[in-house]
């Protein structure tokens, strides 16, 4: 019998299932009634992937809009036609000696702001269709760029042509272009072998499940798999809190906006009534007045 749970879990994703199935797997088993996942991990990549529960999944759009993490392998000198290895070679070029001094030189062009067009083989809808289906049935059609921000890019290795780099960006940062763009810069081109989702914004890998771990815990103690969700407020660390009394939360369950001493000038931030019932995100208004936006019914 499915039930009515509230939280996030951050889910290790296994490589080779897409992360919609990894998220039936995951309701299933706890039994919810409400989950979805908050930005896709391809078959190829495993990590981070937070499972919003219930009311949880009313501030998932704040988690896609958080900045990820990245370890990701790059085999220079073969170009696939997906930019990793599940795609087909079409095109085989040799690595030459390259310096550590002219590595580093090619990936500080990537650092900041820079243009990615969404590759074909991505969910980036087309009138409708994703850009993968279309690309399945062999067909490419023009693609707008976008501004994406690379915060950081670390190499942790580079043998011959394998290269390991930890990528840090902004949401809707495209890895694969990325790491295709990299072997570009370089002469040889490239594509990823493996990525791995190291952390989605204030979340760290410390406190990730696999898959085998929670079927576990379902068979030997159900009443663990509880235990391991985090709260909803814990995706929106990063806000001030903003705590009313009952007369005042009353109001704001009702829509209306509300003037609360000491609250913050501008900004989001999270509602409480009292000191511990969190209430859900309110939004500071020009004049000071604190506006409900997302209200949980817990």
């Amino acid at each position: 019998m499915v039930r009515d749970i509230h939280g996030i879990l951050l889910l290790d994703k296994p490589a080779g299932i897409t992360s919609n199935a990894a998220l039936q797997r995951v309701k299933r088993l706890y039994r919810a009634r409400k989950g979805g996942h908050t930005g896709s991990l391809d078959p190829l990549a495993t990590g981070m992937l937070p499972v919003c529960f219930g009311e949880a999944t009313k501030i998932s759009g704040f988690l896609l809009d958080a900045d990820k993490y990245y370890r990701v392998l790059v085999r220079l000198g073969v170009k696939t036609t997906t930019g990793d290895a599940e795609g087909d070679v079409i095109d085989i070029r040799p690595v030459r000696r390259i310096s550590d001094g002219e590595l580093n030189k090619v990936l500080s062009e990537f650092a900041g702001p820079i243009e990615q067009i969404p590759p074909m083989h991505s969910a980036v809808k087309q009138n409708g269709q994703p850009l993968y289906k279309l690309a399945h049935k062999g067909i490419v059609v023009e693609r707008k760029s976008r501004m994406v921000v690379i915060k950081d890019l670390k190499v942790l290795q580079f043998n011959d042509d394998l290269l390991e780099i930890e990528v840090h960006c902004s949401k809707g940062t495209y890895v694969r272009s990325l790491a295709e763009d990299i072997g570009e810069k370089l002469g040889c081109g490239g594509h990823i072998t493996g990525l791995r989702r190291l952390a989605v914004g204030l979340f760290d890998a410390n406190r990730m499940v696999t898959l085998d771990e929670l079927q576990e815990r379902a068979e030997t103690d159900p009443g663990s798999l509880e235990r391991l969700l985090l709260p909803i407020q814990s995706a929106l660390a990063q806000w001030p809190d903003v705590k009313v009394s009952q007369d005042i939360a009353y109001f704001i369950k009702k829509g209306q906006a509300v003037l609360v001493p000491h609250a913050p000038s501008q900004g989001y931030v999270k509602l409480y009534s009292g000191e511990t019932q969190f209430m859900g995100i309110g939004h500071i208004l020009e004049d000071g007045r604190v506006a409900p936006r997302r209200l949980m019914n817990l």
